[in-house]
């Protein structure tokens, strides 16, 4: 059995922290053989990327935010194949609005009238519009640019703030010379904002026709996410080994604040790793049809399937108690 994983990196670079947990000794592709899985893992180039091309058939299972699979849905209403979200891993979005303490910006109400810059593709930014309206600020200037540009236009001032994940662009400032010190960090997801992150993603077509493979694929993948959440500096190491280039110290921060900040939130402890609240995805369901103008609504029902996730108490295991 051969089956084909995209994953999208929780890192800038797409394989640091999530292909630590697919590559690593002390992590899943190790319990994958275990489970008589052949899985390959390929980077990903972002969550839109990751979703078409499992609704394409080209891959089984992919790693991708939940709101541009929600997009996808709604957009796509007809489409034969529209991959499901089976596993929650950032159980609270990892987007922030990110400013230079010199910028005079402290909180969401300062950023009314200032000039914004993130790609068009951005997650933070699509989902502005819901952090805008919880937060009633104003209006903004959005300026576009590729993703290596962004930090590097923020720290030269050529736009008063970014969007982006924390554990991307806090760490991209500091690589351009910013203190952590000298950043204003505003997360989603303390400012009213509760959108769910990323999510693993199947589709129809193995969920139907193998899911014993499924389950096989999910249990092992939380048993890696178990021992690098528990030992993130091993994953790192193990990553190292393979890919001699990384900054082991700033990787290791990357991945620690990935954990901390979107998979070992409060939200996760209360609602269970892997696991989703009916009544929050609802809401986001009603969020995202808004925010992204989707063609037709998006239905929370027809985007998720928890019925391949693995036992409550595998599931339970993955965090620490706090």
């Amino acid at each position: 059995m051969n089956k084909r994983a995209v994953l999208r990196s929780i890192a800038a670079a797409a394989a640091f922290c999530f292909a630590g947990i697919a590559q690593a000794q002390t992590t899943p592709i190790k319990y994958f053989k275990d489970a008589k899985l052949d899985v390959t893992v390929d980077a990903g180039n972002g969550s839109g990327g990751a979703v078409t091309r499992v609704a394409s058939g080209a891959y089984d299972i992919g790693f991708a935010d939940l709101a541009a699979l929600m997009e996808f849905h709604a957009n796509n209403p007809d489409a034969p194949n529209k991959p499901v979200a089976i596993m929650m891993v950032y159980n609270s979005t990892p987007a922030s609005v990110m400013a230079l303490k010199k910028s005079g910006i402290k909180t969401p109400a300062d950023l009314n009238g200032k000039k914004l810059g993130a790609p068009v593709f951005d997650a933070g930014r699509r989902a502005f519009p819901i952090f805008q309206k919880a937060n009633s600020v104003g209006a903004v200037t959005w300026v576009a640019m590729d993703p290596p540009l962004r930090e590097t236009m923020l720290a030269r001032g050529d736009v008063d703030a970014i969007t982006g994940f924390t554990f991307t662009s806090l760490l991209n400032l500091e690589a351009r010379g910013v203190k952590a010190d000298d950043v204003v960090v505003i997360p989603y997801a303390t400012h009213g904002v509760k959108l769910y992150g990323n999510v693993v993603i199947a589709t129809p077509k193995i969920l139907k026709e193998n899911p014993q493979a499924v389950k096989a694929f999910l249990s092992a993948f939380t048993k890696g996410v178990r021992d690098v959440v528990a030992k993130p500096e091993a994953a790192i190491a193990d990553v190292k080994a393979r890919d001699g280039i990384i900054n082991t110290e700033l990787e290791t921060r990357r991945l620690k604040l990935a954990i901390d900040t979107a998979i070992n939130s409060p939200d996760a402890r209360s609602e269970g790793f892997g696991q989703i609240n009916p009544g929050r995805l609802s809401l986001m369901a009603s969020q995202v049809s808004d925010a992204f103008a989707t063609k037709t609504r998006v239905n929370p029902d027809a985007v998720w399937n928890g019925s391949f996730l693995p036992s409550k108490a595998e599931l339970d295991a993955v965090l620490p108690k706090k």
